[in-house]
């Protein structure tokens, strides 16, 4: 078993580690809230463009077309850059719930030492013979 300046090192390392993942965590989803921002923007440009009944130059026409044509492979990578950022966070999530086991492992583990060394000292107490002996003055 490992000594108490062991446990308390490892304690160390993996509360570093959990901060660490949540830091992690909360980057993969600040990621995601983006590009899903990004996503909505994109496809209210698109909304915005779609054809409408109007006179114009057919010039006007093909421009409007190219740029709808334009926002709809940027929404369509935007969607796929929001499915990865989905991907990273819950791999983020799921690392910060395996530190958090690690961190409580190790804090479990030292709860056990030291009740482990709270039952040794019971028992040395209970083996160990009287300090000072009883003794009555004769009546």
């Amino acid at each position: 078993m490992a000594n108490k300046k062991q446990l308390d090192r490892l304690l160390r390392v993996r509360t570093l580690q959990l901060n660490m993942t949540r830091a992690a965590e909360a980057q993969a989803h600040d990621k995601r809230a983006s590009e899903a921002d990004l996503a909505h923007r994109i496809a209210q440009l698109a909304q915005n463009v779609a054809p409408a009944p109007a006179e114009g130059s057919g010039f006007a026409l093909v421009a409007a077309a190219h740029f709808r044509s334009r926002l709809h492979a940027s929404a369509e990578m935007a969607q796929a850059r929001l499915v990865d950022a989905e991907r990273a966070a819950d791999l983020a999530a799921e690392a910060t719930r395996e530190a958090r086991r690690d961190q409580s492992a190790i804090e479990k583990l030292m709860a056990r030492a030291d009740a482990e060394a709270a039952l040794k000292a019971i028992r040395e107490l209970e083996v160990a013979p009287p300090v000072r002996k009883i003794r009555h003055d004769p009546c």
